[in-house]
């Protein structure tokens, strides 16, 4: 059984992208959702079993809704994606105990070993 991703980011784009890397691996985008508020409304429902998040996003932040979704759900796994990679960025990141921080534009090596690592 495949592994079931959320992928939360603003851009549809990066949503496919995700998904085109994902193909042929033990990994699949089981949810979208544009937003941090979307998604921390949808997780109950989708119960994902990995969450790739875009940090800078309109509304609720990407930091901001992994601090929910890790505050309310023990097991949230999340990735944290961002275009930006500054060391203060980085250490919120870890700080808010993220499983990982991957840097765009995504490559399938990147993207499959941070989920699975996430998950072991």
């Amino acid at each position: 059984m495949k592994k079931r991703i959320m992928v939360v980011d603003d851009s549809r784009i990066m949503e496919l992208q995700i998904r085109k890397l994902l193909e042929g691996s033990e990994f699949e985008v089981a949810a979208y959702c544009e937003n941090g508020e979307e998604a921390i409304a949808r997780y109950d429902e989708v119960k994902p079993d990995v969450v790739t998040m875009d940090i800078i996003m309109p509304g609720i932040d990407g930091l901001e809704a992994a601090q929910v979704l890790m505050y309310e759900h023990d097991e949230a796994k999340i990735i944290m994606i961002s275009s930006l990679g500054d060391e203060e960025m980085l250490q919120e990141v870890y700080g808010i105990g993220a499983q990982g921080v991957l840097f765009k534009p995504l490559n399938r090596e990147a993207l499959l070993g941070a989920l699975k690592k996430a998950l072991s």
